[in-house]
């Protein structure tokens, strides 16, 4: 099964205790590039989201967005240490008749002196909350991972295609191969015999350096790899996991065989076919950069 690296999920819940939207994105990269922005209440979890993600996505360039926003519940948030209080004003009150100064602001001096203001607002996330929250990440993660399955399916589609054409070009190629050979046998003793006369060179010699020669030019072991390599290929593809980085060693090898062919065929005609074969694997190249 061959799934892409593009992908794109959201999940959403709201109850009254709060409202969650997490949202996934994610795109072609050789490792996986998390980029997560989370509120600060769940700070303490980055870790745990982190790890969940390199689980379940694997690689990518990944963006993950965690809202979270409480309903009101309309209970006081604030309270005041009231003998705190009192004590400061006091206080303040003295120090303000030993200057005479007015009394005008000392209830906000008072006020905001240290502690007392009590906040009863905690930024901490319950556990009922956080579960919530988890059941959403994970719904966004199954629909970026069904988003990638899907994107997968046409990538493999292209892939079995550039190599189906491929297939066609080498048994363009086999065909060719044989009277590619009678031409360079026959160009070698037509050179040689107009270079040297009828006579004047050692047959057998003669022999010998043209079977040397086309022993050089023989590609029937390239054919036999780049057959086996696109087989090798075809079956990565069908396998349960997706294979990018696999996928694209063997076209590696695949390229190597195809370059191969057309440097030893050293002919016009099979070379149209290399050419082909070559565009066909640039495109392979291309469409692998996004395959997991």
């Amino acid at each position: 099964m061959t799934k892409s690296m593009t992908g794109f999920g959201q999940a959403s819940h709201d109850d009254a205790q709060g409202q969650i939207h997490v949202e996934i994105k994610s795109l072609n990269s050789k490792f996986l590039d998390l980029n997560l922005r989370l509120p600060k209440a769940f700070s303490d979890k980055e870790l745990e989201v982190r790890n969940l993600i390199s689980e379940k996505l694997e690689r990518g360039k990944v963006s993950v967005s965690i809202e979270y926003q409480r309903h009101a519940d309309g209970a006081i948030k604030q309270t005041y240490n009231q003998a705190l209080f009192t004590a400061y004003y006091a206080e303040l009150k003295k120090l303000a008749d030993t200057v005479v100064a007015p009394y005008e602001n000392l209830f906000e001096l008072a006020l905001n002196s240290p502690d007392v203001i009590e906040s009863s607002l905690t930024e901490e996330v319950s556990d009922e909350e956080w579960a919530k929250i988890k059941v959403c990440l994970n719904d966004a993660i199954t629909q970026c991972n069904t988003y990638r399955v899907d994107e997968g399916s046409v990538l493999e589609k292209m892939l079995i295609g550039c190599c189906k054409t491929i297939e066609v070009g080498l048994e363009e190629v086999k065909i060719l191969d044989p009277k590619r050979i009678d031409r360079v046998r026959e160009r070698l003793k037509s050179n040689i015999t107009s270079f040297f006369g009828e006579e004047g060179f050692d047959l057998n010699r003669l022999e010998q350096e043209i079977i040397f020669y086309i022993e050089k030019l023989d590609i029937n072991e390239e054919k036999v790899r780049l057959k086996s390599n696109l087989d090798y290929f075809l079956q990565a593809l069908r396998e349960p996991q997706s294979n990018g980085k696999k996928l694209g060693f063997i076209a590696q090898e695949i390229g190597r065989e195809i370059n191969t062919i057309g440097s030893k065929a050293n002919d016009a005609e099979v070379q149209k076919h290399v050419v082909v074969m070559k565009e066909e694997l640039e495109k392979i190249k291309e469409q692998l950069n996004n395959v997991l």
